[in-house]
């Protein structure tokens, strides 16, 4: 059975704290006895609480003496390469929080954007209700990156080795490569709705005659 995740929070009941410190204490001071035997380095740890007169030393106050002075005997680049402290700490995890929380908004703005272009074309027009000017931007700005895309795919269609036109309803155009393989399939429907619907965000009007789905 896994174990739960731990609330990293100040333990407020004095009994309960004394056990976790010495109880952690202990794991900490065996994981460093671990890792100085698994990886053959030389490791040392000085934990000082309040429950104790005197610190804890590992493995003895001569290897803790021997490891300070090769650390103190480098570079001053290589002893803070990688020291944090609290502070520092604190602020790169904020820092990667806001990173994520950024992302996750504008995953959101990207769907939401998608979500009234497909209503736009479904209903044949531009809803503005509730549409500030910064919704606008984003919706234009999305549709020129889906035109793009379309320009492209129609260049690769363009310069492809053997083109087959499928004639239907929705009038498909394949590109067939070397090898055999399909590389994409464009439906010219989707083509002409994208190049409307920019008419539409510039002009403010729509071809009627041409269906929108």
């Amino acid at each position: 059975m896994t174990r739960g995740k731990v609330k990293l929070s100040f333990i407020v009941n004095d009994d309960a704290r004394k056990a976790t410190y010495k109880k952690r204490k202990n794991n900490l001071l065996k994981k460093v006895d671990e890792l100085s035997i698994l990886c053959g380095i030389e490791a040392c740890a000085i934990v000082y609480g309040p429950y104790e007169p005197e610190p804890e030393i590992w493995p003895t106050p001569q290897g803790v003496q021997r490891v300070l002075s090769k650390f103190r005997a480098k570079p001053e680049f290589e002893k803070t390469k990688k020291m944090v402290n609290q502070e520092a700490f604190m602020r790169q995890r904020v820092m990667k929080a806001e990173e994520q929380l950024r992302r996750l908004r504008k995953n959101n703005r990207d769907i939401e954007m998608e979500n009234l272009m497909s209503q736009c074309i479904k209903e044949g027009k531009v809803v503005h209700n509730n549409m500030s000017m910064h919704d606008l931007n984003a919706l234009t700005w999305l549709i020129d990156q889906n035109l793009k895309d379309i320009s492209r795919m129609e260049a690769k269609v363009n310069n492809g080795q053997r083109q087959t036109t499928k004639t239907s309803s929705n009038e498909e155009m394949t590109m067939v490569m070397g090898d055999g393989h399909v590389e994409m399939v464009i439906n010219n429907d989707d083509i002409m709705q994208e190049k409307l619907f920019m008419d539409m965000m510039i002009n403010g009007n729509v071809d009627k005659t041409i269906p929108f789905i």
